[in-house]
């Protein structure tokens, strides 16, 4: 395809096709999961449901239209017929032993995932696509220099965003863009597929999490400023996570009983939904205003997210709050269970005391025997910054993170 930029996915996709008979890619929407697999497999044959004329043949006569895709063919946006998995699990089962003969694709993880575990479990790989990491968006043609720094990365990230469309078509209006997508995402996704009750107070929620991006989640206080349960708030945000428009950090609290906090985080999938959620438009308002180092926290985490997926790999990743509010930004957890703790700090002057959290958190759980720490900044090289932790690029970051993940066991249905 021309002017497609290739995605760190391929080769676990490749691998995938290998291994299993039928291999489902999910993600949220417009994240680039059908420009993949068409530039990817083009000798597959491709068809959408999201066309109501295929969706309605789906319907009418499945295996005619399994016969239609052939020897090897993609499906896309599966959820919207999850009648069909059962008719692909019979013709699986005839010749289980034929891999890469289907690929599924899905913006809806909680109807998808339900029919993937009920007819095709143990037939399938998994994968996500996510809007491009900044390895990806390097590869965009022009943005090699403007994205070479951290604080150029950041600001990018915030104020153009990682959705494809956004970072390809640059003279496109990133407002007219967010709200475009946010209204195809609530009225195509969340009224056709989820019984949601009233969308104006789910767009409500969906702006008040924003304001509240990096923070503990207290469902209670939700439930009192929009008027709602507090189960209903807790489904509203069960689907904004299947949808990847949310991505929840989990405390690390194994054995640590009482010590610890037991609540998640709650950060976006794309920070330019964040900003233009809450209303930031310029690199002032980003760097100067009150959400600045949480929104550099937000798109760190995620950028770490994004890299490991796009290995086929599943993030182990945590934060970690003491009960007397120590608290460290991210726990990666890699060989053997151990522990590497980082934090995120929006400077490019290294301090010691950035590494005071880190310090603390050692002593505190020296049980855990957690590896020495990093800092991730703004600064452009690596130096040792106390005994308790190391100042990194983020580039290094990423890189000792996607090293340190090397030989996981890949994701499976």
């Amino acid at each position: 395809m021309k002017n497609y930029i290739h995605r760190d996915l391929e080769p676990a996709l490749r691998e995938r096709l290998r291994d299993f008979p039928c291999v489902v890619v999910t993600g949220p929407r417009q994240a680039g999961k059908s420009t993949l697999l068409r530039a990817v497999l083009p000798d597959y044959t491709y068809l959408t449901l999201d066309d109501p004329q295929i969706r309605q043949m789906t319907v009418q006569d499945p295996e005619g239209f399994l016969d239609t895709l052939g020897e090897r063919g993609i499906v896309d946006e599966i959820q919207y017929a999850p009648e069909l998995l059962s008719y692909l699990k019979l013709r699986i089962d005839r010749e289980r032993t034929r891999c890469g003969r289907y690929v599924l694709t899905g913006s809806q993880q909680f109807v998808l995932m339900k029919g993937i575990s009920e007819s095709l479990a143990g037939r399938v790989g998994l994968l996500e696509v996510m809007p491009f990491d900044l390895a990806e968006k390097r590869r965009g043609r022009g943005l090699g220099r403007a994205l070479a720094s951290a604080r150029g990365a950041f600001e990018h990230a915030c104020l153009t965003g990682s959705f494809p469309e956004a970072v390809v078509r640059r003279n496109l209006n990133r407002d007219t863009w967010q709200a475009a997508y946010l209204q195809t995402y609530l009225e195509r996704d969340v009224r056709m597929l989820y019984d949601i009750g009233n969308l104006r107070d789910f767009e409500r929620f969906l702006q008040l999490l924003a304001t509240r991006c990096g923070q503990m989640l207290n469902l209670s206080t939700f439930s009192r400023d929009l008027g709602v349960g507090v189960n209903t708030i807790k489904r509203w945000l069960s689907i904004l996570d299947a949808c990847r428009i949310v991505v929840l950090l989990p405390p690390y609290y194994n054995n640590l009983g009482k010590r610890v906090t037991q609540a998640s985080k709650v950060y976006f999938m794309d920070c330019a939904l964040v900003c233009y959620l809450t209303g930031i438009r310029d690199a002032e308002h980003l760097f100067k205003g009150p959400m600045a180092g949480v929104l550099f926290e937000n798109f760190c985490i995620i950028e770490t997210f994004k890299a490991l997926l796009a290995r086929g790999v599943r993030p182990q990743l945590f934060y970690i709050r003491t009960a007397a509010g120590n608290e460290v930004d991210l726990l990666v957890e890699v060989a053997n269970g151990r522990l590497w703790p980082v934090e995120f700090k929006l400077s490019r002057t290294p301090k010691l005391s950035m590494a005071d959290a880190l310090k603390t958190y050692r002593k505190t759980f020296a049980v855990l025997s957690p590896e020495r720490g990093a800092v991730v900044a703004l600064a452009d090289e690596d130096r040792r910054l106390s005994a308790d932790a190391d100042l990194l690029s983020l580039d290094s970051f990423l890189a000792r993170v996607v090293a340190l993940h090397n030989g996981h066991a890949p994701i499976k249905g």
